[in-house]
C-alpha cells in the first residue's frame, strides 16, 4: 500500500485487516464456491499466494485466478531442492518431484533430507505453473525467514534468552555464515517481481558469507542492552549431548548447505538485503512495544530449557577441553 497499490486480501477473517484501505474477501482457499466467488470479485495484476501447501489445492486456486489475474507469485521453500540442507545449491539444483495434482499426502519425511513439506511445496510450483504459464509466474524459495511479527519464534527466543543476561550457550562456531533474510526484504522484492515481469525461480536469501552468529549473538546483545557473555560449544560436543539442530539452539545446524543458498539471480532481479543488525533491532523493538509472544505451534518447540542448557556448559567445561 505504501508503494501505491490497491489491495486485496483473502482468507477465512480470523484475523483482523491491518488497514481499512484493504479490501477484505472473506473465504476458505479449499472451498471451491469460496475461491470462485474470489475471482468473480475483481481482476488484479497479480496474486502472491503465501498459504499453498497442498499442490492440488494451489492448481485449483491458481485455475479460478488465472484469468483475472496477471501475474501468480507463489511464496515456495528452499526444501523444494533434493539435496538441501545436505549440500549447497542453486537455481540449478535438483528440485524434489511432486505433480501440480498430488494429494497432501504425497511424499516422505527423511531424517536430515527431503520432507513432505518440501515435496508438497515442489508440486504446488509445478501448479502454479501449469495454471498461469511459466511467463506469468514467479517462485520465491526462500530459506529461513526473520524479522518483526515473526510466529516461529527463532529470532524471538535468542533475543529473549539473550535479554536474560548471563552465560549464554552458544553453538558451533561464532563465524559460522548464516543467510536470514529479513522479511520485508522479501516482500519488496516480490512487489519488484511483479512491478519489473519477472518471472522463474529465485533462491530468496541473504548473501552467502554475509552475517555469522556471532554477529547475530553480538546484535542480539546491542539491541537488549543485555549483560550476556557467549560460552561456544562446538558442533561435536552439542551432538554428543544430543542437542537437538534448529529447535532446542535455533539456526543452528551443521549440514555444509544450510547456509551456503546461492542467491545471485535474485541479486540481479533487485534483491536488496538489510543488515542483519537491522533485523534485529526492529524485531526487538516489535517485541517490546507490541507485547506480543508467538502462540503458534511451532513456537512450542523451539529453544533449549535453562536447566539443560546449564547442564551442557557445566559438562563442556567440566571435560577440560574448553579453550582458554
Amino acid at each position: 500500500m505504501e508503494a501505491g497499490w490497491e489491495v486485496t486480501t483473502f482468507n477465512r477473517g480470523s484475523s483482523e485487516p491491518f488497514s481499512e484501505a484493504v479490501k477484505v474477501v472473506k473465504g476458505d482457499r479449499t472451498s471451491p464456491r469460496d475461491v470462485q466467488a474470489l475471482a468473480e470479485s475483481g481482476s488484479w495484476d497479480a496474486v502472491v499466494d503465501t498459504s499453498g501447501y497442498v499442490p492440488t489445492n494451489t492448481l485449483e486456486v491458481a485455475r479460478a485466478l488465472a484469468p483475472v489475474a496477471g501475474r501468480y507469485v507463489f511464496m515456495s521453500t528452499v526444501s523444494v531442492y533434493r539435496d538441501w540442507p545436505l549440500k549447497p545449491l542453486s537455481e540449478h539444483s535438483e528440485v524434489l518431484y511432486c505433480p501440480p495434482d498430488a494429494g497432501p499426502d504425497y511424499g516422505t519425511d527423511t531424517e536430515d533430507g527431503p520432507t513432505r513439506y518440501g515435496y508438497q511445496k515442489s508440486g504446488c510450483e509445478a501448479a502454479a505453473v501449469a495454471a498461469f504459464g511459466a511467463d506469468r509466474t514467479t517462485i520465491l524459495r526462500p530459506g529461513v525467514v526473520l524479522g518483526p511479527r515473526e510466529y516461529v519464534g527463532r529470532l524471538p527466543w535468542w533475543l529473549h534468552r539473550v535479554a536474560a543476561g548471563g552465560d549464554v550457550l552458544a553453538p558451533g562456531s561464532p563465524d559460522r555464515t548464516i543467510q536470514p533474510v529479513d522479511v520485508r526484504d522479501l516482500a519488496t522484492f516480490a512487489l519488484h517481481t511483479i512491478t519489473e515481469g519477472t518471472s522463474g525461480a529465485f533462491n530468496v536469501c541473504a548473501p552467502v558469507d554475509g552475517a555469522t552468529f556471532g554477529g547475530l549473538l553480538a546484535d542480539c546483545a546491542h539491541a537488549t542492552r543485555a549483560d550476556a557473555s557467549f560460552d561456544w560449544v562446538p558442533d561435536e560436543v552439542l551432538l554428543s549431548h544430543g542437542v537437538r539442530q534448529w529447535s532446542e539452539l535455533p539456526l543452528w545446524r551443521t549440514f555444509d548447505g544450510v547456509w551456503r543458498v546461492e542467491t545471485a539471480r535474485a541479486q540481479a532481479a533487485g534483491l536488496r538485503c538489510r543488515p542483519l543488525s537491522l533485523t534485529v533491532r526492529d524485531t526487538w523493538r516489535w517485541m517490546v512495544e507490541s507485547g506480543e509472544a508467538s502462540n503458534h505451534d511451532r513456537a512450542a518447540e523451539i529453544g533449549i530449557s535453562r536447566e539443560r542448557e546449564a547442564q551442557v556448559l557445566a559438562a563442556w567445561r567440566q571435560s577440560g577441553e574448553r579453550a582458554s
